[in-house]
């Protein structure tokens, strides 16, 4: 990456990667990567510097959700991104301000679910947005409140994955819940083998694949797997760079794992590796 960054957040688009906000370089800092010719460009910044937000892509647009301003706390602030016209603009606020939060696409509404809100505890807030309409709606709370946790979507439903309890990552969690957005239920499912936080999560074909994250000793490398059809995890080959507060997204048959601390804590990278199953 151009930038050295963690806390970011990385979605695709029209077979484009783009990372945005974070700390280190400008939480403004908006990147496109494309990896057909395996060159960035800088793109228009966020309205405000950010980190620990959600940020998910829905019909034609891009959303960046929650997170932190530096000095004010957690946020409820979304904005909207258009790459055609490369310009932001703001839409109805989350009911629950938070950060270090995570979001899920199903069909085209957006799912936004933890995190820690402006008391400095954890939310158990499960918001959904619509996009379309510019609305959004309360579901079923997740079961097991925590933050910088990671959400991946299989067949229409949502696994809430790991994460921490009020922003310790001396409280790492290996919890995993499933939410139906058809029956607003959640159930708890096959833990993860590692207790992470800090962590990325990108599916690709069927599976949730789960990287890196951050303990007091220090921070993962691991990629593990899980296949809700199963309800099992697998190991596979560790990232090269072992860090935290990344993103992951899929492109193709590929994930492509960006940015994130190498050392807990308010640490950078410029890290752009690319894993293939």
């Amino acid at each position: 990456m151009p930038s050295s960054r963690t806390e970011v957040a990385a979605v695709e688009f029209g077979g484009k990667i783009y990372v945005m906000g974070g700390f280190g370089q400008g939480g403004e800092l908006v990147e496109e990567y494309d990896p057909a010719n395996d060159r960035w460009r800088r793109r228009a910044p966020l309205p405000q510097p950010l980190h620990h937000v959600g940020a998910a892509a829905v019909a034609g647009k891009i959303y960046v959700i929650g997170g932190y301003v530096t000095g004010r706390g957690s946020v409820n602030s979304v904005y909207e991104y258009d790459p055609s016209l490369n310009q932001w603009r703001e839409r109805a606020a989350m009911p629950t301000a938070r950060g270090a939060l995570a979001v899920g696409v199903i069909g085209e509404k957006i799912f936004a679910v933890g995190g820690v809100g402006t008391d400095g505890r954890n939310s158990n807030a499960n918001e959904e947005y619509d996009p379309l309409k510019d609305r959004w709606t309360k579901r079923a709370a997740i079961p097991t409140p925590r933050d910088h946790l990671a959400v991946g979507v299989v067949s229409g439903k949502l696994y809430a994955i790991g994460g921490r309890v009020d922003g310790r990552h001396a409280k790492n969690l290996a919890v995993n819940e499933e939410y139906d957005p058809v029956s607003d239920r959640w159930r708890a499912r096959a833990p993860m083998p590692t207790s992470r936080s800090g962590i990325a999560a990108a599916a690709l074909g069927g599976k949730i694949f789960v990287f890196g994250g951050e303990s007091p000793a220090g921070t993962f490398n691991q990629n593990e797997s899980y296949d809700p059809a199963a309800d099992s995890w697998t190991t596979w080959s560790p990232m090269p760079t072992a860090r935290h507060g990344l993103g992951a997204v899929v492109v193709g048959k590929s994930i492509y794992v960006l940015s994130g601390g190498p050392k807990p804590g308010g640490t950078f990278s410029s890290a752009n590796e690319v894993f293939t199953p």
